[in-house]
């Protein structure tokens, strides 16, 4: 397996935990704001990917 797709399988690990806990935030959370951070991190963490998936 190549460097990059190590990379890219990390990035997907991580995608898919931020995306579990920004939906158990939205449920949970009183603080909207914690809850917009997480989702935005989530959809950097997916937008690196896509990136790096084109890059290659």
């Amino acid at each position: 397996m190549r460097t990059i797709d190590k990379v890219r399988f990390i990035l997907n690990i991580l995608f898919l935990i931020f995306t579990v806990i920004t939906f158990i935030l939205f449920v949970t959370a009183d603080d909207a704001n914690l809850y917009f951070r997480t989702g935005v991190t989530a959809l950097s963490l997916k937008v690196f990917e896509f990136i790096l998936r084109f890059v290659n």
